[in-house]
């Protein structure tokens, strides 16, 4: 799906003392952008984007632990290694290995949250940073109400305990999948077949499934410890926020304000998609990231 100037890579990197093989592909040349994916979704998110962007970046993309073709730890007790400082590290240390000590990235979704996590922990490493259709978890979290809990049901379904989310789900992870592009998505969106063939095969998996969950499950401990802790601080890269016009999140939150209060430098606007933004509205996602990630 990216072409022929992309590769598909492994590498085993040690976060808090336990290794992990993340699988990425990467391709391009010039600055290193790394590229991260939400749920229930892979590295594949970008394959509309990533070639368009590879004659000005060396574009990386991963599969977040927990997706994809990347480990897949059982959960621990207190969910901290599917914490989004766990991720963050291992990305830390994907690009290191790849030469990078300073580079940028862009999330989408739950990769957003590492996003805003890699950022937080690792202010000399990220130069510039993007984060797509979200706002911060605990501002999400903190201002929950009826509307929020219905369009984001899966933020407390995922996270029930003893198996019950794994069993459900795993009765029929194909049409949970794709009732979740459908219901995201802005009417007419087109997702590409090979992409969600890829989508299904990862995440049809039990551990697959299970990884999901806990990822799920530290957003709402762990993850919150960790926010909760940081609050004071602010982001000090330059930030770029993009939504989709049709989405729950453009519908529910002021995203420049509530990100201005958690970043010092915030540009943003949204795009007319629904929440897949580089399936749905790839060309503008496109230029936003080619004109944000060439400034000095």
């Amino acid at each position: 799906m990216f072409g022929n100037n992309f590769k598909s890579a492994r590498l085993t990197v040690t976060t808090a003392g336990h290794p992990v093989e993340i699988n990425f592909k990467h391709g391009g040349s010039g600055p290193p952008l790394l590229l991260l994916h939400g749920y229930p979704q892979t590295h594949c998110i970008w394959h509309r984007v990533a070639p368009a962007l590879a004659d000005r970046f060396h574009l990386i993309c991963p599969d977040l632990r927990g997706y994809g073709d990347s480990a897949k730890p059982e959960g621990a007790s207190d969910h901290a290694n599917y914490a989004k400082r766990a991720m963050a590290a291992d990305l830390v240390a994907v690009m290191k290995a790849l030469g990078y000590s300073r580079f940028d990235v862009a999330g989408h979704d739950r990769g957003a949250r590492v996003t805003h996590r890699l950022a937080l922990d690792y202010p000399e490493q990220v130069r510039r940073a993007c984060v797509m259709d979200i706002a911060p978890t605990l501002h999400m979290f903190e201002h929950t109400d009826q509307a929020f809990a219905s369009g984001y049901y899966h933020w407390f379904f995922l996270i029930q305990p003893d198996g019950l989310p794994e069993r459900l789900i795993g009765n029929d992870p194909g049409y949970y999948l794709t009732e979740k592009l459908r219901r995201w998505s802005a009417p007419g969106a087109e997702f590409s077949d090979a992409a969600i063939a890829e989508y299904l095969r990862c995440f049809s998996r039990p551990e697959a499934i299970h990884a999901s969950c806990e990822d799920y499950r530290a957003a709402a401990t762990i993850d919150l410890q960790h926010d909760r802790a940081d609050r004071s601080r602010q982001l000090d890269c330059p930030l770029l926020v993009l939504w989709g016009a049709r989405g729950f999140v453009a519908r529910s939150y002021d995203l420049l304000s509530v990100w201005r209060d958690y970043a010092r430098h915030v540009e943003g606007y949204a795009l007319d998609c629904g929440h897949f933004l580089p399936e749905e509205a790839p060309e503008a996602v496109i230029r936003a990231l080619r004109d944000f990630f060439s400034r000095d």
